[in-house]
């Protein structure tokens, strides 16, 4: 999975036009991916995190009621989506019917304190769909 995040070494926030710029033709997956976590799961709080900016780049947060459901990182044409999902959750994801390299990330994802760290990658509108109902999944656990 080749992926650099398109504002490594950047010291300040993005725009959304610098954003959709980067993304190209994903752009329009981003904005789908955010208006359907506010629209179908309530997910509204967004936040911009920067750490350590000159080796990682900027994330974008989507939050619900401060909790942290999904981490976007936009790259160059595509971007990274990025869950930290409790047992339970991860669980309830390996259950699910979702395509095959999802399944080999859920199986691979390693464990950190606050759970186990799944990082998928967005590159035309049909990856979507998994991402969607991991996030489902996570918010209903």
């Amino acid at each position: 999975m080749e992926y650099s995040n398109a504002f490594v070494g950047r010291l300040d926030q993005p725009s959304e036009s610098e954003v959709a710029a980067a993304l190209g033709p994903v752009a329009q997956h981003w904005t789908d991916l955010i208006a359907w976590m506010a629209e179908k799961q309530g997910v509204v709080g967004q936040e911009w995190k920067g750490i350590v900016v000159r080796k990682y780049g900027w994330s974008l947060r989507l939050q619900q009621k401060r909790r942290n459901i999904i981490h976007m990182s936009p790259g160059k044409g595509c971007f990274m989506v990025g869950f930290v999902l409790s047992d339970r959750a991860l669980q309830a994801a390996k259950e699910a019917d979702l395509p095959k390299s999802v399944q080999e990330a859920l199986d691979t994802a390693p464990h950190y304190p606050e759970g186990y760290g799944v990082r998928l990658l967005v590159r035309r509108a049909s990856d979507l769909s998994a991402i969607q109902k991991i996030a489902a999944i996570k918010i209903a656990n």
